[in-house]
């Protein structure tokens, strides 16, 4: 314990998320490996069931005797005649597929993969956007149905992680969708570890004139760590600014990590408290941002669904892309060459 009460409690918080981020990381690759043989062997029953031309109307006396006897030897392993005949109907869907579709099933975990075969049947496109969903955001079932419910599939290219076409009039809502971005360049802090919200709050106030660049135009800095103090209460506002356009304030949330929908509850709260202490009778409703490091699209809707005031979720980058690089160092490097021409030939020379 002497060792702990040595480092500030913010930076133990620091070494237990990255310790859980590790072991998190671990498992998932532990999982789809574990997936991925269990659809191998649910693959191979199947196709065995196929070949040998086990059909449901004469073979159910052949399947209720593999599940009994396969059950006796392999206990925990769900091979009821149900599942059985399921993983024949997973060798008959797929058998033929392009090897990309085959390739993506294949590491689901078998509940992803029944509930994909029921709700799209012969629909290989709709199968193979959901499956790189699974295991790019590693959606349990609860998301994968809600993502399904939501249509991802048909709305892919038109989603939306903002709430503000249900919260704010219809012009609004429009020039408030021009002005936010679903994802910022934070690259110019030049941060190449990770760091804590604090960290990434204080080096975007001492670089709050690109940090409003990258806003974009309108946006005038109020200040950091905001007190909104009510009923007895203190809240902090990690940024406050008011957007010229809109004519309202804009709260921004920083998240070091993925988005959680309980952060949309918290950002409900703030504008909700911006709105009774500090908005003008002129000014519109304010509109909250939580930026953070990543983003799940499923989750963000069904975060938003409900709320009653105008939030927007938008991920960020902390490193600058390859190209938007040597663009940079090129232009430093002709300005360079303009200030000192001497120094420029000299180069040309060696």
């Amino acid at each position: 314990m002497g060792d702990i009460a040595q480092i500030q409690e913010s930076e133990y918080d620091a070494i237990l998320r990255q310790a859980v981020a590790v072991i998190d990381r671990t498992r998932a690759v532990v999982a789809t490996t574990v997936c991925s043989a269990i659809g191998t062997a649910h693959w191979e029953i199947g196709k065995l069931l196929h070949d040998r031309k086990v059909e449901s109307k004469h073979g159910s006396g052949v399947v209720n005797r593999l599940s009994y006897d396969l059950k006796q030897r392999y206990p925990q392993m769900g091979v009821s005649p149900r599942n059985l005949w399921d993983m024949k109907k997973f060798y008959e869907r797929f058998c033929n597929s392009e090897l990309k579709l085959r390739q993506a099933v294949a590491v689901l975990p078998w509940g992803h993969i029944l509930t994909l075969m029921r709700k799209f049947g012969e629909d290989d496109n709709a199968i193979l956007y959901y499956a790189q969903e699974i295991t790019l955001k590693g959606w349990n079932r609860e998301l994968l149905s809600s993502a399904i419910s939501l249509k991802m599939h048909i709305r892919k290219n038109d989603l939306s992680d903002n709430n503000f076409e249900q919260t704010l009039p219809a012009t609004q809502a429009m020039f408030a969708n021009e002005v936010f971005r679903s994802s910022y360049n934070l690259g110019f802090l030049g941060v190449k570890d990770p760091i804590l919200e604090t960290e990434l709050e204080t080096r975007l106030v001492e670089k709050v004139k690109q940090f409003l660049l990258e806003l974009g135009k309108g946006f005038t800095y109020i200040g950091n760590q905001h007190v909104l103090e009510y009923n007895g209460k203190r809240s902090k506002v990690d940024m406050l600014f008011f957007h010229r356009g809109l004519h309202c304030l804009v709260a921004i949330d920083l998240k070091i990590g993925e988005f959680k929908p309980e952060y949309a509850g918290k950002m409900n709260y703030y504008l909700s408290l911006l709105d009774r202490l500090e908005r003008r009778d002129d000014e519109n409703r304010s509109i909250g941002v939580i930026l953070c490091a990543e983003k799940d699209h499923v989750e963000v809707e069904l975060a938003l669904e409900d709320m009653g005031k105008p939030i927007g979720v938008a991920d960020y980058q902390l490193i600058v892309p390859q190209e938007e690089l040597k663009k940079v160092v090129a232009e430093e490097v002709e300005a360079f060459g303009r200030e000192y021409p001497l120094c420029a030939d000299i180069e040309k020379d060696f």
